[in-house]
């Protein structure tokens, strides 16, 4: 696999476009921190790590608000092909700061908000409506 948190992203749209409840993913420690992000948000129920199989899995419970899902829209900024580093004055607000940004920062994997509030700048992750 080229790009797991990529994977993730897919999985989980794929998942909310069936209406699934929960959806499963291989665990890292990068997609773990983007996913707290997505929980601190409110993107996202929240996550737990399951071993049952042969790797380690994490189990999304994904977030429905009236039969709709609440991730609108997800996009893959960084991709391992391009990575896109911004400073902290250049982080993209999506969607006039409705949506999320999640950076990935010397400081750890942060929203955009919390980029700014901590002045660092970064590798653009993805972005989240």
């Amino acid at each position: 696999m080229n790009d797991p948190l990529g994977d993730m992203l897919t999985r989980i749209r794929n998942a909310q476009l069936r209406g699934k409840s929960t959806v499963r993913t291989p665990a890292s420690k990068l997609r773990a921190r983007v996913l707290d992000v997505l929980v601190d948000e409110g993107y996202i129920r929240g996550y737990e790590a399951v071993d049952g199989t042969k790797h380690p899995e994490i189990e999304i419970s994904l977030k429905y608000y009236e039969g709709v899902p609440v991730i609108r829209e997800v996009k893959r900024v960084s991709t391992p092909g391009r990575r896109v580093y911004m400073g902290v004055d250049n982080i993209p607000s999506v969607r006039q700061g409705l949506g999320v940004s999640i950076v990935s920062t010397s400081k750890g994997v942060m929203s955009d908000a919390n980029a700014r509030s901590n002045n660092v700048g970064g590798e653009v992750l993805c972005t989240v409506f």
